[in-house]
């Protein structure tokens, strides 16, 4: 005998159109749900597919150091497809790395900074839970072995999608 799954029922506190969830995307922001289109209006999703994973995530530095920031060594997994994309990527020192936020929860308007401590809105920050939970981030190449890329800087987690990578990221000084 199978168990029938229980859907919640959310409302959309703007327009009050109901949503099964889990079922269509419902959008949690300053603790209120907001439906798609209320959201962002009536602008349609895009469809955009990765070019490979975080496949390695490994904090590297003194974590008491105070004036050097800690970086992270990463390793970028490129799917197989991707290698024709690859060349003369190895004479590239810095890199720009375009990923998805997989892992960003309920957005604040606004909030205090971690940085300095000042109030302000998400698009004032490097806050990971957005509106688009997309980050861009600048990375020193460290190494290519077949398509892995071993980088230093990207702020990650384990699993991330990889949208685009692009040369001439600031990376290191």
């Amino acid at each position: 005998m199978r168990k029938k799954m229980k859907l919640n029922i959310v409302k959309c506190s703007e327009c009050g159109k109901q949503y099964p969830c889990p079922g269509e995307d419902i959008f949690i922001v300053d603790e209120a749900h907001l439906c798609p289109g209320c959201f962002f209006g009536d602008a349609s999703p895009i469809e955009i597919y990765p070019i490979g994973y975080v496949s390695a995530v490994q904090e590297r530095g003194d974590s008491e150091s105070t004036d050097q920031k800690n970086l992270a060594v990463s390793e970028i997994e490129l799917l197989p497809s991707q290698k024709r994309f690859m060349y003369k990527l190895e004479e590239e020192e810095a890199l720009t790395i375009v990923y998805y936020l997989h892992k960003s929860g309920p957005i604040r308007s606004r909030f205090r900074r971690k940085l300095d401590g000042k109030e302000v809105g998400v698009f004032a920050s490097h806050t990971p839970h957005r509106p688009s939970p997309i980050g861009i981030q600048d990375v020193c190449l460290m190494q290519i072995e077949g398509t892995t890329l071993t980088v230093e800087g990207l702020d990650a987690f384990l699993g991330t999608p990889v949208l685009d990578i692009k040369s001439g990221g600031h990376g290191k000084s």
